[in-house]
Parts: C-alpha cells; sequence; structure tokens
C-alpha cells in the first residue's frame, strides 16, 4: 500500500504564494510521474502540473511562469510552489503519483488540499 500526504494549503490573498508538499510513503521501487491536479466543484479535476522521474516538467497553460513543480527524490515528496495566486486558482489540489511495485506502475492519489485566494 502507498500513502500520500498532501500539505500547504490555505488561505491567501491574490498575489500571494504557498507551497504545497505531498510526501509518499509505502512499498515501491520507485516513482515515475508525479503531478498536482486540481479540481472545483462541478468541473472535472485538471492537470496544473507534472514532473517526470527523470525531471522533466510540464504545466498547465494558467499557471505558467506562476507555478513551479519541483521533487525531492530523497524523500519521495514533490512539491509545488504557487506564486502570483488569483482567485481563479481558488480549487482543491490533489497530489498523483505513479509507484513501481513488483516492476508494475500503479497509479494514487492524495486527498486533496484546499487553496483558497481571495481578492
Amino acid at each position: 500500500q502507498v500513502q500520500l500526504v498532501e500539505s500547504g494549503g490555505g488561505l491567501v490573498q491574490a498575489g500571494g504564494s504557498l507551497r504545497l508538499s505531498c510526501a509518499a510513503s509505502g512499498s515501491f521501487s520507485s516513482i515515475n510521474t508525479m503531478a498536482w491536479y486540481r479540481q472545483v466543484p462541478r468541473k472535472q479535476r485538471e492537470l496544473v502540473a507534472g514532473i517526470t522521474e527523470g525531471g522533466s516538467t510540464n504545466y498547465a497553460d494558467s499557471v505558467k511562469g506562476r507555478f513551479t513543480i519541483s521533487r525531492d527524490y530523497a524523500k519521495n515528496t514533490v512539491y509545488l510552489q504557487l506564486n502570483s495566486l488569483k482567485p481563479e486558482d481558488t480549487a482543491v489540489y490533489f497530489c498523483y503519483a505513479e509507484p513501481v511495485i513488483l516492476a508494475r506502475r500503479y497509479q494514487y492519489w492524495g486527498q486533496g488540499t484546499q487553496v483558497t485566494v481571495s481578492s
């Protein structure tokens, strides 16, 4: 079993910053892609940013230049630095990871952390 524990959400004013963290624990040999998604009520979950095991990153157009994803391989932790926050960034942010267990890749989600940006 694999657990993803997120932290760092909260309430911030527009223009402010937050840093989200997601730590993976459990029995796995490695983790392929790690990513952050977000979801608002009545809308589909959308990809915010992802980072591969090799360190390649990709971002949603709406967050490019404002958000930065990074990864600590030793700690099995992925971070999302959110700068210049806008009210439309308000959402529940979910961590996503692809751990490799016995040569098979699996998909796991965190429980979500609320980010609220006030105008």
